[in-house]
């Protein structure tokens, strides 16, 4: 497909060139057309790639219009966009992508009264139904991208989601829309009575071209619209000239929601808000087989729920393999090859359990399932939601290589009393193209989201795929459903549209496009006039991956590139008010800042004749900068892209083009500083105070002299423990314990490794102190992975040599002692030493519950009694072990509530908020979530604090001491 018709002549980068320079003057918000950029927004979350001619970023409607104006005038099609999240390809084109979400996130007004808001379309639908449940209000339709995914967004799919039998779809709750139209005018869509109508079509404009046409439109194919559309309500697909033909108000607002973008550009939304329900119980239905689970949806049905999903056997294994979803497993009975959410909302809860107790009963007295779960408290369906929420990323990560489970068949919906019996012959399709799916869905409106493992790199797969979308686009309409229920047509289902509308009703859906787009620039080949259904593929499109030499072992299929490749663009790293990943991202709302960007980045990179060089490029290196390599993403990211590796390993390669900058140097050799300021101090201390050595130390190594510097302790953790008198008062040993007395801690802070010691001790272990190596994770942050290998390698005979075989490794500082069982096991995946280690690393708290539990350490009253505790996970510990056991041994201080924070990363991350051009990020991603939290506790809240940074960062942004949880047992320990 050409950009237009009329450039013919010209070169693609000299009219990308003309464009972007315009566009820099016309617009207040950013643009991009260097390669990277383009290539970022060239994918979605679909199976495609295009690669548009540039990007912009509008701050406001006169942005957006602007920059319509300006594509026009050079032939350019624009490409409307919000997170990015789209299945089907709706997102992506060779034109100009307007990324509506970066700067147009603003909820202008909520009337509660009124029960609307009006938003910009980057708003994002949790966004939304936090501010909307202050009011005891929300947006009805319930997506399960609902903590990225724009409003915008839904707007242009017609999302709909689990809650939608009940709440139907987003075009149900549009009032009106502000828009730009394809001429960059602008517009307002709204119910008009016949006066105003009359007005509007008076005018010689393309808004009045609307309103004098599209009446005309409806009369000459009305026999068409009224017996053409597919019977299913839940449609997702073509224009709705249906709902505009039953409409007095003429109100083209509900009109072009699920139009694609084909037709406007909504810049704001006047939205409907429902009453949010007080009050939600699930029962979750055990089956052995999928079709069981989907023949229980009638029994549901009859129940009035607010949602009925089902998930199979492939997304509970793959959830029961990631920190992030393991709660889900505790909970289950047995090994169910399906689960049946059922969900009930509403205010009175003894109505609820009602309908729980009579469902329980329906499934009883017809043999449904083996086991029904009831969950009724919040704490009970957080494991249940979490898990649900992140079906499609959990089966993504079922693929392998570029075999991937693929939307193109995935959105289809019938009435569900034809579910199981469509869903059958559904399996007997895919079982004759010798194809496997993953099942999940929504059986209370007959969607299930079934998707293949195809691979796209092979010919005959390719083929394949294709016989299996046009055998089910048959299927479905054989059964009156519809092939796009909520996730749109886009270049996936597009095609088939003449076929499933039929001729007539076809070619009043192309002449729609043209009254509202004459030249055919609002994203072209979408819904009608589409390419076929196999081309753009994105795996296809993809060159072989060049060899590369790499440092760190990437264990997935196509190594390095493969590792990156993994991302399938869900957008689960664009939340932004839970969770740790993506910290960067949530303080810039940059793509290129989210581990998405970044992986697609490195894709990129990765693709080039010379890897290695590409490693080198300052622009990825940009791009790679500000990941604080928190390691959210590999737990949090439902396929563990592992982007600390990934950028550590990219750090590697640039210092093998561009040579190791000094502060590198630096902080990779941490340990023999902080044992050089231990041996002088309190002098050491010194520099940190003296306002013209802090300018040195910015001007020399870019080390910002706005954070305190920590302060070494000259009695630190090993010249104590020469000097300790070994104790473990009567209580027969246990063993032997080894802890690892880390770079930081040791000699910053030695009161935690002293009371870690005690504690041990008292439980009745003896405690083996490890001071003699640095187990290299400075280095590995700071790509010297050469380095941290030699590190890694002589620590791990240290222990083994030194300590007694198979006895627990533990230590304080989380990024520590975890680095013994993860970085090292890339750096040396086949040194004995390192196996041998990483499989005796221990939590010091776990060892600590169980001698709690036990009976062998008691702890009393104390002066923290009656107090409450805010605790501070430290972002390894969350990506690696989980803080259950750090939870669970504060727990168990005697009379002390403990709240565990969900404010995501500190914003420290070891070096990085110490680096001048990183501290205002830093701070900004501290103040996100964790300053406002600390900071509105009582004074009596004890803060509490596993990661050496997080106290610092906590102490530097809030002027409240963190203290480590050992600390906090240690003083129980001492009252008792």
């Amino acid at each position: 497909m050409t950009i237009s018709d009329d450039r013919v002549d010209r070169d693609v980068e000299e009219l990308g060139r003309d464009l972007a320079r315009d566009l820099e003057r016309a617009l207040d918000g950013e643009t991009g057309f260097d390669a990277y950029t383009r290539h970022l927004f060239s994918r979605d979350a679909s199976m495609y790639a295009i690669q548009p001619i540039g990007v912009v970023f509008p701050r406001h409607a006169d942005d957006v219009a602007a920059a319509v104006s300006l594509a026009g005038r050079y032939g350019v099609p624009v490409v409307p966009r919000g997170g990015g999240t789209s299945l089907a390809g709706q997102t992506i084109g060779p034109g100009l992508v307007l990324d509506l979400s970066r700067h147009m996130h603003r909820i202008l007004d909520i009337d509660a009264a009124a029960r609307v808001a009006r938003v910009q379309p980057g708003v994002v639908q949790d966004q939304l139904n936090r501010a909307a449940a202050a009011h005891g209000l929300m947006f009805g339709p319930d997506t399960s991208t609902s903590n990225r995914a724009t409003i915008g967004g839904m707007l242009g799919n017609n999302s709909a989601g689990s809650g939608s039998v009940r709440y139907g779809m987003t075009i149900d709750h549009i009032r009106e829309l502000d828009v730009v139209l394809a001429d960059a005018s602008r517009a307002r869509f709204a119910p008009l009575d016949p006066a105003e109508r009359t007005r509007r079509a008076a005018l010689r404009t393309l808004e009045g071209s609307l309103y004098r046409q599209l009446p005309h439109l409806l009369e000459t194919y009305a026999g068409a619209i009224s017996k053409d559309f597919p019977a299913y309500w839940r449609r997702a697909c073509g224009y709705r000239l249906d709902r505009l033909a039953g409409d007095p108000s003429f109100n083209l607002a509900p009109f072009v929601v699920g139009s694609e973008g084909t037709l406007v550009i909504a810049t704001e939304a006047l939205v409907d808000l429902v009453p949010k329900p007080r009050r939600t119980v699930i029962a979750v239905g055990h089956f052995t087989s999928v079709l069981g689970a989907i023949e229980a949806t009638e029994d549901a049905l009859a129940c009035d729920p607010a949602a009925v999903e089902m998930m199979d056997r492939t997304i509970l294994d793959l959830s029961r393999q990631k920190i992030e979803y393991a709660d889900l497993g505790r909970t289950l009975e047995g090994d169910p090859e399906a689960l049946l959410f059922v969900s009930f909302s509403g205010d009175d809860e003894r109505q609820l359990v009602g309908q729980l107790d009579r469902l329980a009963a329906l499934w009883s007295r017809h043999g449904h399932g083996y086991h029904t779960l009831r969950a009724e408290t919040a704490q009970q369906q957080a494991p249940l939601l979490k898990v649900r929420k992140s079906s499609l990323g959990l089966l993504m990560a079922a693929g392998s290589g570029t075999r991937r489970p693929l939307a193109f068949v995935e959105d289809t919906a019938v009435d569900p009393k034809h579910l199981a019996d469509y869903t059958r012959r559904f399996r007997e399709v895919l079982d004759r193209h010798g194809l496997q799916a993953g099942f999940y869905g929504h059986c209370s409106v007959g969607c299930l989201h079934i998707r293949p493992f195809v691979d796209v790199s092979r010919p005959e797969q390719v083929r394949a795929m294709r016989a299996v979308a046009e055998e089910i686009k048959d299927l479905v309409r054989e059964y009156g459903g519809v092939n796009s229920s909520e996730h749109g047509d886009g270049l996936a289902r597009s095609e088939f549209n003449r076929e499933i509308f039929g001729e007539e009703l076809y070619e009043a859906m192309r002449t729609v496009k043209g009254i509202f787009d004459p030249e055919n620039l609002m994203n072209p080949g979408k819904i009608v006039d589409a390419p076929s259904m196999t081309e753009n593929l994105r795996d296809a499109a993809l060159p072989p991956a060049p060899p590369i030499r790499t440092r760190l072992t990437f264990d997935v299929v196509g190594g390095m590139r493969g590792a990156a490749d993994r991302c399938m663009n869900i957008g689960l790293c664009r939340k932004s008010e839970t969770g740790a990943m993506c910290p960067s991202y949530m303080a810039t709302r940059q793509e290129e800042h989210a581990t998405r960007g970044r992986a697609n980045a490195l894709v990129k990179a990765l693709s080039e004749p010379d890897p290695a060089a590409a490693l080198g490029d300052e622009r990825l290196h940009e791009i790679l900068d500000l990941c604080l390599m928190c390691k959210a993403c590999k737990s949090e990211c439902p396929l563990g892209v592992d982007m600390a590796s990934l950028k550590a390993e990219a750090l590697a390669q640039h210092h093998d083009v561009h040579g190791v900058p000094l502060r590198s140097r630096l902080f990779g050799a941490i340990r023999l500083l902080n044992r050089l300021g231990s041996a002088v101090a309190p002098l050491s201390n010194l520099p940190g105070r003296v306002r013209p050595l802090r300018g040195l130390m910015d001007r020399a190594a870019g080390i910002t002299p706005n954070r305190p510097l920590p302060a070494f302790q000259r009695r630190n953790l090993v010249r104590w423990f020469r000097r300790h008198a070994r104790s473990v008062d009567g209580t027969p040993p246990l063993g032997e314990v080894t802890l690892l007395a880390d770079s930081f801690t040791t000699f910053t802070e030695p009161g935690i490794g002293r009371a870690a010691v005690e504690l041990l001790e008292a439980a009745g272990w003896t405690v083996r102190l490890e001071s003699g190596g640095c187990c290299g994770r400075a280095s590995f942050s700071k790509g010297l992975l050469d380095d941290a290998r030699r590190k890694a390698g002589s620590l791990a005979r240290r222990l083994v040599r030194s300590s007694t075989p198979g006895s627990p490794i533990v230590g304080c500082e989380p990024s520590c002692i975890l680095t013994l069982r993860d970085e090292h096991r890339q750096l040396l995946p086949d040194d004995p030493d390192v196996r041998d280690v990483s499989g005796r690393v221990r939590q010091v708290e776990e060892l600590l519950v169980e001698a709690i539990d036990s009976g062998r350490l008691r702890l009393a009253e104390s002066e923290l009694s009656g107090r409450r505790i805010l605790y501070h996970g430290h972002c390894h510990q969350k990506a690696e072990v989980g803080t259950a056991a750090t939870v669970a041994l504060l727990r168990r201080i005697p009379g002390v509530e403990v709240v565990e924070l969900d404010a995501g990363c500190c914003g420290m991350a070891g070096s990085f908020g110490f680096e001048s051009e990183h501290y205002e990020l830093s701070m900004a991603v501290g103040n996100d979530r964790l300053f406002p939290a600390v900071r509105a506790e009582p004074a009596d809240t004890v803060v509490a604090a596993t990661g050496v940074s997080c106290r610092q960062q906590i102490r530097h942004g809030t002027q409240r001491v963190a203290r480590h949880p050992l600390e906090l047992v240690r003083q129980s320990l001492a009252a008792s």
